[in-house]
């Protein structure tokens, strides 16, 4: 069987789903294909920066509806139990992607978008045209965007340069009962990576750590790992001895690259995390994967009204989009994080940090952006 939608979409998660709505709304024919049923639980901070907001309300997307937590605080604590605290510049709100996710999903198939649970087998491109196969059928479709997350069997398939590298990550994710204050986004450094933990919707604390694996490998699962590595962070210990599990056991996903990605790939506009990752201690990620779908979007959309005249000024004009928005933010990420996998660094900046707040206020302020506009 073979379908011809205007735009095809790889992928199911905030970018996906997101441009899948935007796209569908404006009445373009849209098929997208995600591998997993909704809804799932997925590893991720579930913080997302208010800058959003104007966006996903321009997308019929009322994220009150979900009763997040409203976060305005961020606090640092360093292996040593030192603490730095700053508001956060436009505050934020915490709300797990198990019901993001779903939500956006519902939308989408309310405004026409077709949505297909297939794993994509092959992708290849041909007179101005794209084929993309799954095992049981075939799609040709003039404009795909890529949008399968972290890393996927489709980057082998494409040849991306990262996907031949091993990455020295492993993620862990878990929801909580327990104690939080639910205005707070608070990161725990601890030996070989960092712990964020928030509170999302119905009282549940959601945490989830980064962690690497060169240290992690040496426990025998991941109870011992955190007993007898984040546990060093007196302050982390505190949070899960008094905090009961939801989950059967934690979600991870390993081989987890933030190397420098192709915003464009065999023609593929890339969006969310597939484009590029931003390092989870700088808390943003959620945001910037919705902030590619508008952006690549409006551009498609642009493409189809002939305001784009061809493929080329369409791929030019997203890749220089997408460094204007993103790429001192993940480049500040690299950094950032690199520094602070140096303990008497991290030590000395959460000094400093926590006598002037003002410090720490320019950290989170280089890995956000602006509120987001709607024309």
């Amino acid at each position: 069987m073979r379908t011809n939608p205007d735009v095809l979409i790889i992928g199911g998660g905030l970018a996906g789903l997101a441009s899948a709505l935007h796209l569908s709304k404006k009445g373009l024919k849209v098929v997208l294909i995600e591998k997993n049923t909704f809804p799932k639980h997925k590893v991720c901070g579930e913080y997302i920066s208010n800058e959003i907001l104007p966006y996903l309300l321009w997308l019929d997307v009322d994220v009150a509806k979900l009763h997040p937590t409203n976060i305005s605080n961020f606090e640092f604590t360093a292996q040593n139990g030192k603490t730095a605290k700053t508001k956060l510049p436009l505050g934020g709100f915490g709300i797990s992607r198990y019901e993001l996710d779903y939500f956006l999903f519902q939308k989408a198939v309310e405004k026409g978008c077709t949505i297909l649970t297939e794993t994509v087998t092959h992708i290849s491109f041909q007179n101005d045209i794209f084929t993309v196969n799954t095992s049981g059928q075939i799609f040709t479709a003039k404009i795909v965007l890529g949008a399968y997350g972290k890393r996927s069997n489709i980057d082998q398939i494409l040849s991306r340069d990262f996907i031949s590298k091993k990455s020295p990550w492993l993620a862990v994710k878990g929801h909580y009962n327990g104690n939080f204050d639910e205005s707070l986004v608070a990161l725990y450094n601890f030996q070989g990576g960092y712990c964020g933990v928030s509170k999302v919707e119905n009282d549940v604390i959601n945490i989830c750590y980064l962690a690497d694996f060169e240290t992690f490998k040496k426990y025998k699962n991941i109870e011992e790992y955190q007993k007898s590595v984040l546990y060093k962070n007196k302050k982390l210990k505190a949070i899960f001895e008094n905090s009961t599990s939801l989950f059967e056991k934690p979600l991870t996903i390993s081989q987890i690259s933030f190397d420098k990605k192709e915003p464009v790939e065999n023609h593929i506009l890339m969006i969310g995390d597939t484009a590029g990752l931003i390092h989870p201690m700088c808390g943003n990620g959620m945001a910037m994967a919705i902030h590619s779908a508008k952006i690549a979007s409006e551009l498609v959309l642009d493409f189809y009204l002939g305001k784009i005249e061809s493929r080329s000024e369409l791929e030019k004009k997203y890749i220089q989009e997408w460094k204007k928005h993103f790429s001192k933010r993940l480049f500040f990420g690299r950094i950032l994080a690199k520094a602070l996998t140096y303990k008497n660094f991290t030590h000395a900046v959460t000094t400093i940090a926590a006598s002037i707040p003002s410090l720490l206020s320019f950290i989170v302020k280089q890995t956000h952006g602006r509120p987001i506009t709607v024309e």
